[in-house]
Order: structure tokens, then C-alpha cells, then sequence
């Protein structure tokens, strides 16, 4: 790995008498690797050999990479792979936040912050996971689908889009596009792509993000700020634009000595650095501000266009798919049943004008007198266990199921059957007696044609 001569030189000029330290961690040492255990699906306790990450309680070191395709567990979201540092969102929000919020997480794709929000806010929280690109964004929603929590909404929109939603989030994390300095260690497309351009290029859009969101921060709700990366014009010098633009309040969080945690290398403001010479995970920034307290505006919640065409009836028997079904609404949106939690419902119609690509938990899809029953459903922490008759599956099946491929099930009952791996749901088929046709979604699919033919398994 060849690293820049400007971008030695910026790392000399910062951080002068840690700066050769830390070049040769990236240029010379392994990045970690990491996974944070799913609390909605495996225990606490979940792969106690494996040693913990000091500021996320699910968090798991692994000793080396392990090829995570071919993990049923990985596959029905048992757990997340993520860098350690990364799960450092789990401290903050579990320090500062003690009671439900609407959670905004604006840049979220492919998921690993918002996962970690989810297992970190209080219960009760309404979780919204943003991404721009639409391709990131599907990525973002399988992951979300198969993390299982019900309080979520994805969309695909633009900064902007969110500013028209006037005080109507409590907290706002930004995990803003950078540099990627801090990715350098696990990524050459980082170190061929940057320069002091760059730098300049991010930190333009950075100011553009948080000045397109600002609004739709309620007063006194908190800004969480975030980077992959090591400059301080992306990172202090951000922070200090928004102390003076807007009058926000810098935000301390306790953090004991032994995580080894950088604070600022540029002014005063609390900040959160992560090095790979002193943490064990690649480079992040964090911080977070509070907005000023003022007269909150209320959100104006636009009706329901008026339409001719009658909405689809919700089939009765598809309550009885979750559990505690009263605590959702149900509605048929174009063919799919879609429930979402009853206190969320009223609110739904604020992101009348945001394109919404999931929320709550998708029930399952009307086809004639039917309603196939999604993945999503299958993987929800919401769905009733009594709902369909189950089928143990071994580990050869399971990767074939993950595979598309159709199975043979002679052992279970005819109609919709809840596969399990280990006693765990991992989707859907529809059971003809001679065959099982597969439900799995064609664009999750496993396309590898190398399988193991024994388990991996890590939890």
C-alpha cells in the first residue's frame, strides 16, 4: 500500500507527534474484524469465547475474517458484521438518550449504524433509515429486514426532502460522505481516490448535508456527527462551523481511559477520534451537538390524496401472523399487507411526499383469494411462531434455501411452512408435496456455487 505524499504530509502537520504511528498502522498492520450479536434474535450472552468491543455490549471480536456467506445465522440477521469502531454510536445513544425518540440516521446504508441505534434506543423508538443512491438503498433494506425490528422506516431521499419535516425528529445522526482517510488500512480505492481536493470537495457537501437537515431537528434534539476520516477541516473544523452557524451546543459523553480514545486535535470542542495505532478498529470521527432550545414548530401531516379506486381489504386471517397484532395497523399498499406499530401509524403521513421503500413489517403479498407471506415476515422479531407450521431444516438445506433452490420436504405439512435453522425462522416455502417452492427474495440470493458442505457457524 503506497499512501500519498500529501496525505503524509496533512497526517505530519495534525497529529506531528502520533503521525508516524499511525501510518505504519495503516500501512503495515491487519484491520480487525467484528460482529455485533443481534439482541432481538440470540442471547445476551451470545459466543462468550469470542472477547467483547469495550463500548457495545453485542460486540464481538473475531480473530480473522470469516466467510460469512455461508453463515445461516448471518444470512436471517443474527448478527451484523461491523467495524469496531463504528458501534461507538451504541455508547453515545445509550449515555444520552433515556427516552423514545424519533431517530432520523440521514446517510444509513448498508446499515451498521442503524442496526446499532436500533439495539441502543430506548423501546419505543421510531427508527428512519435514509440513503440517497437507490441501489445502496436496497442493500439497506434487506439488512434492516433481516435485523427484524418492527419500529423502521427506509427511504430513499434527499437531504432536503427532510428539512420540509420542521422539528419533527429528536435526533438526527449524519454519517456524512468523506475522505475515507480513516478506511485507508482495508481499502486501496481509498488511498488511490484521495487528495487535498478531495478533502475540500467532502467538506463543501458536508456543510450542504447539515445545513439541508438542520430544520428538521426539533430544538433541544441532538445532531450525532460522523466520519470515516482523519482531517480536521472534515471533522473539528466542521464542528465549529456549526457551533457558530447555528448555534449548537457541543455534547460531552464519558469515555474511561483504557478504550484509548483520540479527543481533539484541532480546538476544545469534545470529539471522539479512533486510530488504528491506539484503538483496535479502523478510523472514525464522532461528536455530537445539541440544538438550541426554541419554540418547536408543528409538522403539518398532509391527507390522504382523495382517490376513486376502493383500498384493497386486509385479509382477516393475516392479524393472527403477528404477535400482539393489536399493537399494529394493518393496510394493503399496492398488493402487500403492511403493519406497522398502532402509536407510528398516525404519523405515517408526514413522508407522504418521501419515497418510502419499507416500513414496519411487510405481512405478506395478496395474490387471488392468497396472501404469500413475505420474508420480511419471516424474519421479524413481530411474527407469531403459531402462525404456520414449522420445519427443522439441516445446514446442506438451508444454504440451498438461501440459494433459491426449490426442496423436498415430505416430513411437513402441505401450504406455507416457516423454515428453521437451529430453531431459528430463515424464510418461507409453499410446500406441494412433491417439491417446496422457494420463497426467498431472488435478490438476496446466495450465488456462490462453492458451498461448504459443513456448518459455519460463529454465535
Amino acid at each position: 500500500m503506497t499512501l500519498s505524499a500529501d496525505f503524509i504530509a496533512q497526517m505530519r502537520a495534525i497529529l506531528p507527534d502520533e503521525a508516524d504511528a499511525l501510518l505504519a498502522a495503516i500501512t503495515s498492520t491487519e484491520p480487525s474484524v467484528a460482529i455485533r450479536v443481534n439482541s432481538l434474535k440470540a442471547p445476551a450472552d451470545a459466543a462468550p469465547a469470542l472477547r467483547r468491543v469495550p463500548w457495545c455490549d453485542a460486540g464481538r471480536y473475531l480473530a480473522e475474517r470469516e466467510p460469512f456467506t455461508f453463515d445461516v445465522d448471518f444470512q436471517s440477521g443474527r448478527y451484523y458484521v461491523q467495524d469496531a469502531s463504528s458501534m461507538f454510536i451504541h455508547h453515545v445513544l445509550r449515555h444520552l438518550v433515556k427516552e423514545p425518540v424519533r431517530y432520523l440516521d440521514l446517510c444509513a446504508a448498508p446499515g451498521g449504524k442503524t442496526t446499532t441505534a436500533i439495539s441502543a434506543l430506548p423501546q419505543g423508538s421510531m427508527v428512519v433509515a435514509n440513503e440517497i443512491v437507490n441501489a445502496r438503498a436496497r442493500v439497506l433494506c434487506e439488512n434492516l429486514q433481516k435485523w427484524g425490528a418492527p419500529r423502521c422506516v427506509v427511504t430513499c431521499n434527499a437531504p432536503h426532502h427532510f428539512g420540509r419535516l420542521s422539528h419533527f425528529f429528536d435526533v438526527v445522526a449524519a454519517d456524512v460522505p468523506c475522505s475515507g482517510e480513516g478506511m485507508m488500512r482495508k481499502d486501496e480505492q481509498a488511498c488511490r481516490q484521495w487528495s487535498p481536493a478531495l478533502v475540500k470537495q467532502c467538506a463543501d457537501l458536508q456543510r450542504s448535508i447539515i445545513a439541508d437537515v438542520w430544520d428538521a431537528l426539533r430544538p433541544g434534539g441532538l445532531l450525532i456527527y460522523s466520519t470515516c476520516t482523519y482531517n480536521t477541516l472534515e471533522n473539528e473544523q466542521m464542528l465549529a462551523w456549526m457551533v457558530q452557524e447555528y448555534g449548537a451546543e457541543p455534547v460531552a459523553v464519558p469515555v474511561p481511559e483504557q478504550w484509548h480514545i483520540h479527543p481533539a486535535i484541532e480546538g476544545n470542542l469534545p470529539c471522539y477520534r479512533f486510530m488504528p495505532h491506539r484503538t483496535e478498529g479502523e478510523g472514525l470521527f464522532m461528536a455530537v451537538l445539541r440544538k438550541p432550545e426554541a419554540p418547536r414548530k408543528e409538522v403539518r401531516l398532509k391527507k390522504a390524496k382523495a382517490t376513486k379506486a376502493k383500498p384493497l381489504p386486509v385479509p382477516k386471517d393475516v392479524r393472527f401472523r403477528l404477535k400482539d397484532a393489536d399493537h399494529f395497523d394493518f393496510s394493503v399498499v399496492n398488493d402487500e399487507v403492511v403493519a406497522v406499530p398502532a402509536d407510528m401509524a398516525p404519523i405515517m403521513p408526514a413522508f407522504a411526499d418521501l419515497n418510502v421503500m419499507h416500513m414496519g413489517v411487510n405481512v405478506g403479498a395478496i395474490k387471488g383469494k392468497n396472501c404469500v407471506p413475505s420474508h420480511s415476515l419471516a424474519l421479524s422479531s413481530a411474527l407469531n411462531p403459531a402462525a404456520f407450521p414449522t420445519c427443522e431444516v439441516d445446514y446442506l438445506a438451508a444454504m440451498a434455501f438461501l440459494r433459491g433452490e426449490a426442496l423436498s420436504l415430505p416430513q411437513a405439512p402441505r401450504g406455507y411452512v416457516l423454515l428453521t435453522y437451529h430453531s431459528q425462522p430463515i424464510g418461507f416455502v409453499n410446500n406441494l408435496g412433491n417439491r417446496a417452492n422457494n420463497l426467498y427474495p431472488k435478490a438476496w440470493r446466495v450465488l456462490s456455487t462453492h458451498l461448504p458442505t459443513v456448518p459455519h457457524n460463529i454465535l
